[in-house]
């Protein structure tokens, strides 16, 4: 066994195998895995095999379609099966919310490469011709999906990872890790140790227990998944005989289960409700090719819905049932990428589709250690999206949730439930008071919008379709009843939401953004080291800038609102949801000689946004300072008192209009918000939610990060020319920006107008054409309420940027015309946040 290598793997199941090759692949031949007992034998040797491409995560898509891609390679390359067949996948739709899931999918599909089919009813017996299609709408079909052989794959990857100088040490156990004076990593085995440069996790049910090694809580917990295999159907052996091509995997959603052939008989797997997570603490040190006793009685609607469905299920005996451990993080996708708060560990676990995901998984992770930088845009499986909120007792009742919830109708506007309320501003109390009806982000309660006294969504809208997943609302209120139906299209809160800007634009509107990410910067170096890092200008004591953190390759990794408050003390604010994300790539950039301390203040901070035009009077009603806009422009901050609060005031927003946001000792909040509401009751103040802002930040084509800013995209493409100067010296991503630039962009930032629509707007992720080519694709939409247009925000070919082009978008299926406007529909020249 190597004594020293420059990275690392733990786990030897086909995540942890990939990597290894990936890494070798990339020519870092010095790498070595350790798996404490045989490759496979965790939960890599019990999965179905299946390679579903279907997700509505961009970087799940990517990492998915990759993998399909690679298998089909692997073979030819180490000469070692992997069972591909590449037998296609139909998933089955029986009501109206399931038909725009598959066609919202559809269009992410075609942005990232992966084909499609739509078929109808009778297309789908043809293909499956045991299969029933009473009361079905129609199919989707994955002409490139199927199912391979999980353990033949990794041991593929293995062969491969070999070939490559790569070395794997089985039953070889992790004993401890230790970060030794020179920066490396020592990792004790019970074989001896290995000194390495960067470890990779990639241990699946051991994946807490690894992680502690470090002093990481791993956001992920197993949960018991099983599937029926049964005898050869005598329909089935016949079609073998004659020579007939594999009928496919199938998958009836709506009735939450999925099905394939095996051996001449089938193979079905249910997600059910009530599947309880396994190994919290880890399995046993003895634990090998484990599987739990099974529990069919969980699983009785689904068979009963699977037979009624393909009737030749129930006509044949049980064989073998398999109910073993599945890996889930809280949302249901992976976290692959860095650890937080240590250096050169990385994580490659929570794997629920593992198989489908460890080749693309392996692939960006090996691209992120190497170079530095991933190729794709993994915000969506960073690990990092999970805070110190994610605990035991939070785990434990989302990957239960997110386990009942895989074959769920996956609402863009769906607020799970599980473990919440967790966290709550103050006002938590207060806004609940005036009807807001919750989101939840990074585990912070958020209004989203706010409903009428006495509203509900009536009970003939809800749960309305005849099958066993037709849950389309949140969950009651206190009062027992309904806030919210979800949709695709423009549900129940529309018009409401339309109310709040109306109130907001015409009058002032109260919104409490205490989630936002929040820390402070200190030391005699602080000016200094933000300057090279961001790519604005650092701004004078009291102004306030908008800085883009880049990625050494020009893209961009994040946004912060920068505000000296004191002399050398920055205040820098970020996206609430990526607070750990945000705070730990700033952390990992600090100078090492101390000269600037970075100090976390989101729960310390509270946020209140005060905007509309009547917002200065508001303000000027409980302050001595002047706040006129001579003496309180735009951009600037103030720290005044306003009401009994002292506070920091900055004049700012993202909603284009006359505001201002209230940072505040948290413990003073609702002593400001009662002020605030008291001061503006004689002009109508009302509050305001995330919807009626995002409708609000659309119409003024601001970006978000994860969206229209992306490490995909070069600062420049996405239109952020006024942030960036090289002019004023180093700083991260600097060059290789202007490089990018010299070389030629591939995607440019547009606002379109879309036409002739009627009750589903753009989301994002949709696919642009012209001439029936695809150029592009939206990353934002919804409607403008105050310029009464529907409107998308997107990324398309540099040449068909211009103001006046005319493009074709598709939303939920339909071809619409849409046209290029200028950015900020609304107020472009920003008369109303300067007045």
């Amino acid at each position: 066994m190597k004594t020293h290598a420059r990275v690392v793997v733990i786990g030897g199941g086909v995540v942890g195998v990939s990597t290894l090759y990936h890494l070798a692949s990339k020519g870092w031949s010095d790498v070595a895995l350790v798996e404490r007992k045989e490759l496979t034998s965790g939960s890599t040797w019990h999965a179905a095999g299946l390679l579903p491409l279907f997700n509505m995560s961009y970087s799940v898509g990517q990492i998915h379609r990759y993998s399909v891609g690679l298998y089909k390679t692997l073979e030819a390359e180490t000469g070692q099966s992997v069972g591909l067949r590449q037998v296609s996948n139909i998933r089955l739709a029986r009501t109206r919310d399931r038909w725009d899931e598959y066609m919202a999918y559809a269009g992410v599909a075609a942005t990232i490469g992966v084909g499609v089919n739509i078929l109808t009813p009778a297309q789908v017996k043809e293909i499956w011709p045991l299969c029933e299609t009473d009361g079905l709408l129609g199919a989707i079909q994955h002409p490139d999906d199927g199912y391979i052989q999980p353990a033949d794959l990794t041991q593929a990857l293995a062969k491969g990872a070999r070939a490559l100088g790569a070395e794997i040490n089985r039953y070889t156990a992790v004993t401890g890790v230790e970060r030794t004076a020179s920066g490396e990593w020592l990792v004790r085995t019970d074989k001896g140790d290995i000194a390495c440069e960067h470890v990779v996790c990639a241990s699946g049910n051991f994946a807490r227990r690894t992680g502690a090694m470090f002093g990481l809580d791993v956001p992920v917990i197993p949960v018991e998944h099983q599937y029926i295999v049964t005898e050869p159907h005598p329909a089935i052996v016949e079609r073998h005989r004659q020579g007939l091509p594999e009928m496919g995997v199938l998958r009836e959603s709506d009735s939450s289960w999925y099905m394939r052939e095996e051996n001449g008989g089938l193979i079905l797997g249910p997600y059910e409700k009530g599947a309880p997570c396994c190994y919290v603490d880890g399995p046993d040190d003895g634990s090998e090719y484990e599987l739990f006793q099974e529990d069919l009685d969980r699983l009785a609607p689904h068979i009963e819905a699977a037979i009624a469905r393909v009737p030749a299920f129930g006509e044949v005996g049980i064989k073998k049932v398999y109910n073993g451990a599945i890996a889930y993080t809280p949302d249901g996708s992976p976290i692959v990428g860095p650890a937080w708060d240590v250096p050169n560990v990385w994580l490659n676990e929570g794997h629920s589709f593992g198989v489908t995901a460890a080749g693309g998984a392996g692939w960006q992770l090996a691209e992120w250690i190497v170079e530095g930088e991933p190729t794709v845009d993994m915000m969506g499986v960073d690990p990092r999206r999970f805070g110190p909120y994610a605990g035991r007792g939070y785990l434990r009742a989302k990957t239960e949730e997110a386990y009942a919830n895989v074959f769920t109708v996956h609402y863009p506007d769906e607020e799970r439930q599980a473990a919440r309320p967790l966290k709550t501003a103050p006002c938590y109390g207060r806004m609940k008071a005036l009807g807001a009806v919750f989101g939840s982000v990074y585990g912070w309660e958020r209004p989203n919008w706010f409903a009428p006294p006495g509203y509900a969504v009536a009970d003939a809208e809800l749960n309305v379709d005849d099958v066993l997943l037709n849950e389309n609302h949140a969950p009651p209120a206190e009062d027992g009843t309904v806030k919210e139906r979800w949709s695709f299209r423009r549900s129940n809160y529309f018009p409401f939401v339309g109310e709040e800007v109306r109130a907001v634009t015409g009058g002032v509107g109260l919104q409490d953004m205490s989630a936002f990410a929040k820390a402070v910067l200190t030391g005699p170096g602080a000016r200094d080291w933000l300057e090279s890092i961001f790519a604005n200008r650092i701004p004078k004591p009291g102004r306030v800038a908008l800085c883009h953190l880049l990625t050494r390759r020009g893209g961009v990794r994040a946004e912060f609102t920068v505000y000296e408050r004191a002399p050398g003390e920055f205040y820098l604010v970020s996206a609430g949801a990526l607070e750990r994300h945000d705070h730990d790539t700033l952390r990992k950039l600090l100078p090492k000689d101390g000269s600037v301390v970075f100090t976390p203040a989101t729960q310390m901070q509270g946020v209140l946004v005060l905007a509309g035009p009547r917002s200065r009077e508001v303000l000027q009603g409980l302050t001595d300072a002047d706040v006129s806009n001579a003496a309180f422009p735009w951009l600037t901050g103030r720290r005044i008192s306003v009401g009994p609060v002292h506070c920091d005031v900055l004049r700012v927003n993202f909603v284009g209009e006359l505001g201002y946001e209230f940072h505040h000792p948290i413990e003073t909040q609702n002593a400001l918000f009662d002020a605030l509401m008291a001061a503006g009751a004689p002009f109508g103040i009302r509050p305001f939610g995330i919807r009626a802002m995002m409708s609000m930040a659309l119409e003024k084509s601001y970006r978000l990060v994860g969206r229209e800013m992306s490490i995909e995209y070069s600062a420049f493409e996405s239109g952020l020319d006024r942030f960036v100067h090289p002019d004023k010296g180093p700083f991260l991503g600097r060059d290789a920006l202007l490089a990018w630039r010299e070389k030629g962009s591939a995607n440019r930032f547009v606002t379109l107008e879309v036409h002739d629509v009627v009750d589903a707007d753009a989301r994002g992720s949709e696919p642009i054409r012209l001439a029936g080519e695809i150029v592009g694709r939206s990353t934002s939409g919804g409607y403008g309420w105050r310029t009464g247009r529907s409107l998308a925000l997107a990324m398309v070919r540099p040449d068909l940027g211009e103001i006046g082009q005319g493009l074709e978008i598709t939303i939920l299926g339909k071809p619409h015309r849409c046209t290029v406007v200028a950015e900020s529909p609304f107020d472009p020249k920003n008369e109303r946040l300067r007045a």
